[in-house]
């Protein structure tokens, strides 16, 4: 149990003594901000005070007279308007530390009653090459898999990947019509993508010229509405309803226009490539026909199975190169395809089971929470995602029977998961917890999705390989301006380089709140100063050169029984942080946020900082204090390390 858990506990039964209803209250413990105020604090005798009609202090102090924390704190102190304080005891905390140097997860008990739990993240469509966009996905879902595991809970991660939809459809149509056969045997991923991007570059823009008349009429119709608007509030300027009105206005007639630009970019693009024109002309009905190659697909045609075959294979080894380098690994990779054959017998069951009807030829889930319902046939007999994602709810609980699913997807996708729960749950799997974690968009420097220059998504490989670039140079000029020169060979910086450049890709998307936009930047990525994956690498590296120079054995010195010391603030605060691993991993589960893993490391690489400025390690003033010290570098060296591995992470001795 963690300290912040157990000191909940032990208020626990003092404040049922006084109020019926404590979670609320028990969630205003918290550590301190502030090191002059204690460890911990616990700001709830201002709430609690109304209810029973004393004083802030009288109600804080009646807390403190019952509170039983003599073992682990030092006399709690009522401070303020009614301010509990709580300052750990050393003799506790170097009891938890000797405990921790002697065993191999750093004192972290494992959860009492483990869950199952399955986490569905990555998902990409196999069809198309991995891109930024995936990144967020993947290294959250990583994340939250591995720290989930370590804590003891029973984790299935399942790659649901893309293998079955129109995408396929869009690369037969393509590889039929477009392909080039010389490009495909030496490259055929690479041409399967040309033919992707050829595919849907037509589409577009035939929707776009569909579109763009009647979006340019309601533009027209947003800028008279907006003309009026002006007016009514130049006649009423105080009018802050009228302002309001205007100023909506005039935001959607922005939001138009960019839609109406963003058209005619598409139209344009093709338009004045005479190839693309002439490509254009001659399959102006692409977007129906792609949709028949797929329904042919789907139906079994010999044709378009042996295609897919063909290509799958060629494209999951492509996707797994990449996942590779980035230490990516599932226990499933169950794609759209496995499901196809259960697809019929849902809407089957649904619709038997009153819970689906029939609505303008499809056939759909109404659910009262939302205004459209969700559609699970089309009139054309397809079915749709929503289908694949209820048969894959069915087959998870037939074969797995989890506690939970955790769907690690954007934001965007929020109303087709509300969608998908609600319906899950009439559909009788209301025991299992089903959860959208959602996250925010990678932005570019001007606060657009990321993206190249030309506008294309940048691809996930070329991302991987500018950071290692850039992680090679922060490495060579970091050996380089060691004061007695070089340390490394060219072999070893190319090696570190790797390790260092695909962590600052990870850290920069963990340490960021998960549900918030981000904007990338790779020389903040790669930064050996401030919250990076470099500065915890480069932290890790300076614990491993103190043992190197001297001359330490690590494994002597963790079965040598040291007494630790801690004599000086840095220590004690470096000790704190130390003993407070337990809570940052149970903070960042409680909302399945990394990022706050990401802060309690950064929080300790800076602690250990100012202990190794102001505590000498190797010539400290005693051996008692030196092995004591060195036994705080060794924990301290281990929970980065630790910390970083949840993360998906590795570390390096040297830097």
């Amino acid at each position: 149990m963690s300290i912040l858990a157990t000191l909940r506990e032990r208020f626990r039964p003092v404040l049922l003594s006084l109020v019926d209803s404590v979670d609320d209250l028990l969630e205003m413990i918290r550590p301190a901000q502030d090191a002059r105020f204690g460890d911990y604090q616990a700001n709830l005798a201002m709430p609690l005070a109304k209810q029973l009609r004393q004083s802030p202090q009288e109600v804080a102090q009646r807390i403190v007279d019952s509170l039983q924390v003599d073992d682990l704190c030092e006399r709690p102190e009522v401070a303020g308007k009614g301010f509990i304080n709580l300052r750990l005891r050393c003799d506790w905390l170097v009891a938890r530390l000797e405990q921790a140097v002697r065993d191999e997860r750093l004192g972290i008990p494992r959860v009492a009653a483990p869950r199952t739990i399955v986490v569905d993240y990555s998902s990409p469509n196999v069809a198309k090459a991995m891109h930024v966009g995936h990144i967020r996905s993947t290294v959250i879902g990583d994340a939250i898999y591995r720290t989930l595991q370590f804590v003891g809970h029973h984790v299935i991660s399942d790659n649901h990947l893309g293998d079955w939809g129109t995408q396929f459809g869009m690369i037969i149509y393509g590889y039929k019509h477009f392909v080039a056969e010389p490009a495909y045997r030496a490259q055929p991923v690479r041409e399967l993508g040309r033919l992707y991007k050829l595919v849907q570059q037509l589409i577009d823009y035939h929707a776009a010229v569909r579109e763009l008349p009647e979006r340019e009429r309601q533009l027209g119709d947003q800028q008279a509405h907006v003309a009026a608007q002006r007016d009514a509030h130049q006649a009423h300027p105080q009018d802050k309803k009228l302002g309001k009105i205007l100023r909506d206005a005039q935001q959607q007639v922005a939001e138009t226009a960019a839609k109406c630009d963003e058209l005619r970019g598409k139209i344009a693009a093709v338009e004045h490539d005479p190839q693309l024109a002439a490509l254009a002309r001659e399959h102006a009905d692409i977007e129906r026909a792609v949709l028949d190659q797929t329904a042919r697909l789907h139906a079994g045609d010999l044709e378009n199975l042996a295609l897919w075959h063909e290509f799958l294979p060629l494209c999951k080894a492509d996707m797994r190169r990449i996942y590779d380098r980035l230490g990516i690994t599932f226990d499933h990779e169950l794609g759209e395809s496995f499901y196809h054959d259960r697809l019929a017998a849902v809407v089957q069951d649904l619709t038997a089971r009153d819970l689906a009807r029939t609505s303008d030829g499809a056939v759909c889930v109404f659910l009262p929470e939302y205004d459209t319902p969700m559609i699970i046939r089309k009139q054309d007999g397809a079915f749709l995602y929503a289908t694949t994602d209820l048969a894959t709810i069915q087959y998870r609980m037939e074969q797995w029977q989890p506690d939970e699913m955790l769907y690690v997807v954007d934001h965007r996708q929020g109303e087709h998961f509300g969608k998908l729960f609600a319906t899950a749950r009439l559909w009788g799997y209301d025991q299992v917890t089903l959860r959208h974690i959602s996250f925010g968009t990678v932005l570019g420097e001007d606060g657009r999705p990321y993206r190249t220059r030309s506008g294309e998504v940048v691809g996930l490989e070329g991302l991987l390989d500018e950071a290692i670039r850039r992680a090679h140079a922060v490495v060579a000029d970091n050996d380089d301006s060691k004061p007695g020169g070089p340390e490394l060979s060219a072999e070893q910086r190319q090696e570190i380089a790797q390790t260092v450049g695909h962590a600052a890709l990870k850290y920069a998307d963990l340490s960021h709140n998960r549900t918030s936009d981000y904007v990338f930047s790779y020389d903040k990525m790669v930064a050996l100063e401030g919250n990076t994956a470099t500065y915890m690498q480069y932290s890790y590296a300076r614990t491993q050169s103190i043992f190197q120079r001297g001359n330490v054995q690590v494994e002597t010195l963790r079965t040598a029984g040291h007494r630790i010391l801690l004599t000086q603030d840095a220590e004690r605060d470096l000790a704190l942080e130390l003993v407070q691993f337990g809570d940052a991993l149970d903070k960042s589960l409680e909302d399945y946020r990394p990022n706050v893993l990401t802060a309690y490391l950064f929080s300790l690489a800076t602690k250990f900082s100012r202990f190794y400025q102001q505590c000498d390690v190797l010539r400290a003033e005693s051996e008692a204090v030196r092995h004591s010290r060195l036994v705080l570098c060794d924990l301290t060296g281990r929970t980065i390390r630790q910390g970083l591995a949840l993360l998906g992470i590795g570390v390096i001795d040297k830097m």
